[in-house]
């Protein structure tokens, strides 16, 4: 089994130990062939609370944590 790693933006802190990542990949559309941007919400562990809204951090999947969290914060990405 592969490990599941991406990397997006905190657009949320608000949850104690918990962020939601926005994760933006480009693709290319089936039949017009044009490239769209979309858009996946991601809840995700933050142990110690230390990443903020705005900070761009790789995630990982994981085990479920909850009924909505299955991701866990790995590193602040520059």
């Amino acid at each position: 089994m592969t490990i599941k790693e991406t990397v997006g933006t905190i657009t949320s802190s608000d949850m104690n130990k918990t962020v939601i990542v926005t994760v933006f990949t480009k693709i290319s559309h089936k039949k017009y062939n044009k490239i769209v941007c979309k858009t996946n919400k991601y809840y995700a562990h933050n142990e110690n609370n230390k990443h903020r809204k705005g900070d761009k951090v790789k995630i990982r999947a994981s085990r479920p944590i909850s009924k909505n969290k299955h991701w866990i914060v790995i590193r602040k990405v520059n």
